[in-house]
């Protein structure tokens, strides 16, 4: 009775944390390490793990770990729960955190995001430096799109031209993450009549297999046609996409509710 009892899902937890220690720092180094996790970050009297393993009891393991193929170590922790933890580290120690942030899990990188998210800093560079640390270690969609700048749009137009230059940098990394992460935020903050030639310009450049890339692209000129759609037909009657990527931006143009019948049927007949 007890592996079904309550005495079990509470012990859960710490056995858990004992697999991993064995696993990442080898059975002669436990002692040592739980010493060395006497200094590590804490916020409501538990480590990160801990409050991740909690959150995880509430979670949807199976639905997220669909969600994500291929990609290991998933707690399924819900979201809003890891934005009210990520809130919670901002108004804390956070650089304390963040120098011993972990990335075993994926919700542990995710987190490490939602964290920077809510950093109000007034040097645009030591921000950008954290994002920028940040975006190396996104291993899935999931991490990458629930990240955005601390502010949102009034971030990005208080600092437009250095943003646009930051996110450049990653559109042009041979790192499939690493370009989606500058797609999906100059999708989010630079369709816009300034911007838009540039946006239309950089996803024709792009040339990546990464299936995350391919996706992002896609959906990034689907919001391109609604904002500007006339700019973006013109675009897609003349590009270097490859098909894939061109087909599945009409897809994503068809499915949108924001685009008459009229131009779907118009756009579905462009497909190749």
């Amino acid at each position: 009775s007890d592996l079904n009892g309550k005495s079990c899902r509470r012990r859960f937890p710490y056995r858990q944390r004992i697999l991993y220690e064995r696993l990442y720092h080898g059975t002669e180094n436990l002692t040592l390490s739980y010493k060395n996790k006497m200094d590590e970050y804490r916020i409501n009297g538990l480590t990160i793990k801990e409050n991740l393993l909690q959150l995880a009891e509430n979670g949807n393991k199976k639905f997220t770990e669909s969600l994500h193929p291929g990609i290991e170590n998933v707690l399924g922790i819900r979201i809003p729960a890891l934005r009210r933890l990520g809130a919670q580290i901002a108004k804390d120690d956070w650089e304390s955190y963040l120098q011993t942030a972990d990335t075993y899990y994926m919700e542990e990188r995710m987190l490490q995001g939602m964290v920077i998210s809510n950093l109000r800093m007034k040097d645009i560079e030591a921000y950008l430096s954290l994002v920028a640390r940040f975006v190396t270690i996104i291993n899935s969609w999931s991490v990458c799109d629930t990240f955005d700048f601390y502010g949102k749009q009034r971030f990005v137009d208080k600092n437009k031209k250095r943003v646009w230059l930051f996110l450049e940098n990653w559109m042009k990394s041979d790192k499939e993450y690493e370009i989606r992460f500058g797609v999906v935020m100059a999708m989010a903050h630079y369709i816009d009549e300034e911007y838009i030639n540039n946006v239309l310009q950089w996803m024709d450049r792009i040339s990546h297999e990464g299936y995350y890339v391919k996706m992002a692209v896609a959906w990034a000129l689907s919001v391109c046609y609604v904002k500007f759609p006339q700019k973006t037909v013109n675009y897609l009657k003349e590009n270097h996409l490859d098909d894939f990527t061109y087909n599945k931006a009409l897809q994503k143009i068809i499915e949108s509710y924001r685009v008459s019948t009229e131009d779907k049927e118009i756009i579905r007949s462009m497909k190749r």
